[in-house]
């Protein structure tokens, strides 16, 4: 949301005369022109906190690579890193009366860069969002070394969640009668966190709070729904607390000047510590695949990265430390593959080569497919081997067994 527009063009005619100019970005909402320009690689390196369509895209023109990170350290790393930031350059709203440029939807750590950086300079945008918050989610005109002002082109948007498939729904019924009245939700991108964000604001639940990565659209169908009020949360009561969001206009428009809502720093909203101090701590998550040991892989197919480590882990474990939380991995027990031709299950029995663990086996709490919902957490090997053979698809079960049997991880008088 925070890329800019009218500078980038501006990079892009100039970039065709220089080498090595590294950049640092993550989560592009629309292709840079600096990556329009012949050659890139001969001129440039993108550097990825968190991969899309756009940088795979990227990655196999070969000038774009992941920079794995937990997402929440990312401020500390601007403050310490020996890496030279030389120019930091992102769109904000129109300044204040107190001469404040407000980061919009994205506060994440735009302050840790913008204390690093020798020069920064601001995109004016009028229609990014004024999103309110606690901590740096703006920069003073004193700090700035350039203002530029745009075009004002719209705000990149994520397109609207389409209708939740039939698997969606039934990892939906299987997770919210989990959750309590008064619990904390955090909910990853996705169609199954979305299609259980909308199965939460038709429920019954009520004096839900919010404290999460990243801001979705159920989030407003919730709210709207009469089911937030953050009276039960122990840290920034009656608040929506997020680190960035990423939507549809629907969601900006919420977003703007809204005071419930928070706009925090992403070493805040994903610190353990912080997840842990709320009780009945609710984290949703999707992942790609899991292995019979309980490893979860959410960022690559293979070699193929598909995102990035995100704050996957930070919820995972926060929301174990939180009194009564619970976390959630989610994914359909399986998938087409498109190079094969053939549906494959998501339960394996060891990861595919290259697959990077993003939740290891001892961390991982409940795992959810279309069949069923199991807690994973202290479980033996082989106990552990048949709660997830028990939520695979039954058309793989046999054979999973017959791998586990392999990786001595099973016990035939526990055959499903």
């Amino acid at each position: 949301m925070n890329t800019p527009v009218a500078v980038d063009a501006a990079i892009a005619k100039r970039l065709p005369e220089l080498e090595g100019v590294n950049f640092r970005g993550g989560i592009l909402m629309w292709v840079p022109a600096i990556f329009q320009i012949d050659d890139p690689a001969a001129h440039m390196t993108w550097n990825s906190w968190h991969m899309g369509g756009i940088e795979r895209k990227a990655i196999a023109q070969g000038f774009s690579f992941y920079s794995p990170i937990r997402y929440s350290e990312l401020p500390r790393y601007y403050r310490e890193s020996p890496d030279p930031l030389d120019v930091a350059v992102f769109q904000v709203t129109p300044m204040d009366e107190h001469g404040y440029f407000n980061f919009g939807p994205s506060a994440s750590h735009l302050g840790a860069v913008c204390e690093k950086a020798k020069k920064i300079i601001v995109e004016v945008n009028k229609n990014m969002p004024r999103c309110l918050g606690g901590m740096e989610n703006c920069i003073h005109i004193s700090q700035v070394t350039g203002i530029v002002e745009g075009e004002n082109p719209p705000i990149g948007q994520m397109a609207a969640p389409g209708a939740a498939t039939e698997v969606d729904l039934k990892v939906a019924n299987l997770i919210v009668p989990q959750i309590p009245n008064g619990a904390c939700l955090q909910l990853g991108i996705g169609g199954m966190p979305n299609a259980i964000g909308s199965l939460i604001a038709q429920s019954d639940l009520k004096d839900l709070g919010v404290h999460t990565e990243m801001y979705v659209d159920a989030f407003v169908d919730i709210a709207k729904a009469g089911k937030i009020t953050g009276a039960c949360k122990q840290l920034d009561k009656g608040r929506q607390v997020y680190a960035f969001g990423a939507g549809t206009q629907k969601m900006y428009d919420y977003l703007n000047d809204n005071p419930e809502c928070m706009s925090a720093p992403v070493d805040y909203t994903n610190d353990i510590r912080s997840i842990s101090a709320l009780d009945n701590f609710i984290s949703i998550n999707n992942a790609v695949d899991i292995d019979l040991f309980g490893q979860v892989n959410a960022e690559t197919a293979g070699l193929k990265h598909i995102s990035g480590a995100g704050g996957q882990l930070d919820f995972v474990l926060g929301a174990y430390l939180s009194k009564g939380g619970k976390s959630f991995i989610c994914l359909s027990s399986t998938f087409f593959n498109k190079k094969t031709g053939q549906l494959e299950s998501r339960i394996r029995p060891t990861l595919e080569n290259g697959s990077i663990v993003t939740d290891t086996r001892a961390n991982i709490h409940y795992l959810c497919t279309e069949y069923g919902c199991v807690n994973l957490k202290g479980l033996t090997t082989w106990e552990k081997a048949e709660a997830l053979i028990s939520v695979a698809h039954p058309d793989f079960r046999e054979d999973l067994i017959k791998e586990a049997e392999k990786m001595h991880i099973w016990r035939r008088s526990n055959k499903i």
